[in-house]
C-alpha cells in the first residue's frame, strides 16, 4: 500500500520551483472524465479510474495534472502567461511493477510567446530539480520533437488520412512499424457489399450517401445512428483511399531513415540537414525552430551534447505538438524520473477562446525516492 504522505524529495522539489518563479497550484482529485478521454493516449485512458456524479456526468480521478491545470488557467488567467508548479497524488490502474496511486510534481508554463526560450527552460527546470534531489548522479536526457516528423510526414506527399495515422502513432514504435509494413504491401479492403464497391469504383458519392441511408432506414439503424449516411459515405471513400496507398522506395527510405536517427543533440541539427538534403525534403522550417531550441538550451547553461536526440522518440498522450522529452537514471535498466513537452493545441481544445502555446513536464516523486535510496540517503 503506497503512502499517503509526500515523499522527503519534494522538499526539495518545492523550493526548485519556487527558486524559479512559478505559482503553486492544485486541482480537485474529482475531475471531469470527457477532457481526458478525448485529449489523452490510448495507454492512459485505459487506466483511468472512472466513476460517476447524481446527475450522470462521467467523473475520474485524477490521472496527470496538465488537463486540470490548463482548464484552471482558461477559467482564471487566459490572458496572462504563467507558470503553475504543482505536487500532489495521480490515480491510475496500476502495470504490473506499478502501484494505483503516486506522486507526481512538475511545472506547466502557460503562454509564453518565445517557445524555443520557454522549451529550453522546461528541459532545464526538471534537470535542475532532480539535480537537487541527486547530487552527483547520472541521468539520461532523451529528446524528440513531434513538429519535425510532422513536417517529414507532410514533405513526404502522403494523402490526408496517411500523415493523420502516422502522426497519431509517432512514439508507438510497434504501431509506427504495423503501419510502415502496410504502406509498402498496402491490402485491398474487403468484405464490401457489392453495392458499395461499385459506388466507390464509380465515385458515386450521392449515390452511396442514399444507398447507406436506404439501408440504414430499412435496418431501423437509423434511429440510434451516430454518424450519418454522409459522414459513413466519407469514411468507407478514405478506408478505400488508405488501402490502395503506397510509398514508392524512395519515399519509405526516407521514413525509416529519419526514424532510425539517433544523434546527441550537438549534432543533431547537421544530421537533419543532411538527411532532408539527402531525401530532397523540405523541412527548414521545423529545422530552424529546432536549432533555436538548441540555442536557447546552451544559453540556460545547459550541455547540449549530454542530450540524445532521437527522431523517433514520442511521448504516448495525444496532446503533444512540438517538443518531447525524459530523464533517467543512466544505465540500461534506469528508471523514467521525469517526463515532458510542448502542448500548444490542447488548451484551445479545453475551450480557450485565443492561441496559448504550452509546455511541461512531470516528475515521478516516488522514484525519485527510491534512487536517492539507492544512491546512499538524501542530500
Amino acid at each position: 500500500m503506497p503512502s499517503t504522505s509526500l515523499p522527503d524529495c519534494a522538499g526539495a522539489i518545492l523550493a526548485a520551483f519556487a527558486a524559479r518563479e512559478t505559482d503553486l497550484t492544485d486541482t480537485p482529485v474529482i475531475q471531469p472524465a470527457a477532457p481526458f478521454l478525448d485529449m489523452t493516449g490510448e495507454a492512459l485512458r485505459r487506466r483511468i479510474f472512472m466513476t460517476e456524479s447524481e446527475t450522470g456526468e462521467s467523473l475520474c480521478l485524477r490521472p496527470e495534472f496538465t488537463i486540470p491545470v490548463c482548464r484552471r488557467h482558461i477559467a482564471e488567467n487566459a490572458g496572462t502567461p504563467k507558470r503553475y508548479a504543482y505536487c500532489g497524488m495521480v490515480f491510475r490502474q496500476a502495470r504490473e511493477d506499478g502501484a494505483d496511486e503516486f506522486f507526481q510534481a512538475g511545472i506547466e508554463d502557460l503562454g509564453t510567446a518565445d517557445v524555443a526560450a520557454a522549451d529550453a527552460r522546461a528541459i532545464a527546470d526538471a534537470w535542475g530539480a532532480l539535480g537537487a534531489c541527486l547530487p552527483g548522479q547520472r541521468l539520461a536526457v532523451t529528446l524528440g520533437d513531434q513538429a519535425i516528423f510532422e513536417a517529414v510526414v507532410r514533405a513526404l506527399g502522403l494523402p490526408g488520412g496517411w500523415q493523420k495515422r502516422l502522426i497519431q502513432a509517432f512514439g508507438n514504435h510497434a504501431r509506427l512499424e504495423a503501419l510502415l509494413e502496410t504502406l509498402a504491401r498496402p491490402q485491398p479492403v474487403s468484405g464490401l457489399d457489392r453495392r458499395v464497391a461499385a459506388f466507390l469504383a464509380d465515385g458515386d458519392e450521392a449515390g452511396l450517401v442514399a444507398h447507406i441511408d436506404e439501408t440504414m432506414q430499412v435496418t431501423g439503424y437509423s434511429t440510434n445512428a451516430s454518424r450519418s449516411p454522409e459522414e459513413i459515405a466519407r469514411r468507407l471513400k478514405e478506408k478505400l483511399a488508405l488501402s490502395v496507398t503506397s510509398l514508392d522506395a524512395d519515399a519509405l527510405e526516407a521514413l525509416t531513415s529519419f526514424l532510425s536517427l539517433e544523434v546527441g543533440l550537438d549534432a543533431a541539427s547537421s544530421a537533419l540537414a543532411a538527411f532532408s538534403e539527402k531525401f530532397d525534403l523540405d523541412i527548414g522550417a521545423a529545422i530552424g525552430a529546432f536549432e533555436a531550441r538548441i540555442a536557447a538550451l546552451a544559453a540556460a547553461g545547459v550541455e547540449v551534447a549530454a542530450i540524445t536526440y532521437r527522431a523517433a522518440f514520442g511521448r504516448p498522450l495525444d496532446y503533444y505538438t512540438g517538443l518531447v522529452f525524459e530523464i533517467a537514471e543512466a544505465g540500461a535498466r534506469g528508471a523514467l524520473l521525469a517526463g515532458g513537452g510542448r502542448y500548444d493545441r490542447l488548451l484551445t481544445l479545453l475551450g480557450a477562446s485565443d492561441h496559448i502555446p504550452a509546455v511541461g513536464f512531470s516528475l515521478w516523486l516516488d522514484r525519485i525516492e527510491r534512487a536517492r535510496e539507492k544512491a546512499g540517503g538524501t542530500p
